[in-house]
């Protein structure tokens, strides 16, 4: 009589470093097409507006001016707190750079009045003719 011999089997293996890859690639592909949200570093409160018209994306953006609850001023990009003096000098720098210059005034709905008063004429001051304001579209929740 002649006995099968059964050979050994070899326990199945998941090969890790295919799997690890196969990982990496779909990490990379979903921060690669994920889109971050900008949100500004400075929360406030606009005002409302009917005829509120969105901003996209232009050749010279404005010169973005916030005005806090509090009237605190704050320029530029970063949010730089600055006096109303300090912002004259701003003003004018830029206005010596090109004369097109827009300027954009970002102020909470419970700023003081005459902070934004003070930016209109800082604006005419510098002979600066584009002048804006940021409101919130009423049709928005």
């Amino acid at each position: 009589m002649r006995f099968l011999v059964h050979r050994r089997r070899s326990p199945p293996a998941v090969i890790i470093v295919a799997l690890i890859d196969v990982l990496v690639v779909l990490l990379i592909f979903l921060m690669v097409t994920t889109t971050f949200k900008q949100q500004p570093s400075l929360k406030l409160a606009l005002p409302e507006s009917a005829t509120a018209q969105k901003t996209g994306a232009e050749e010279h953006p404005p010169l973005v001016v916030n005005i806090d609850a509090d009237g605190n001023f704050r320029f530029g990009e970063n949010n730089l707190p600055l006096t109303l003096d300090q912002l004259r000098a701003q003003l004018r720098a830029a206005t010596a750079k090109a004369a097109d210059v827009k300027l954009a005034i970002r102020a909470d709905k419970k700023a003081p009045w005459f902070r934004i008063v003070n930016v209109m004429d800082l604006a005419k001051e510098m002979r600066i003719k584009n002048l804006s304001a940021f409101t919130k579209d009423t049709a928005k929740p």
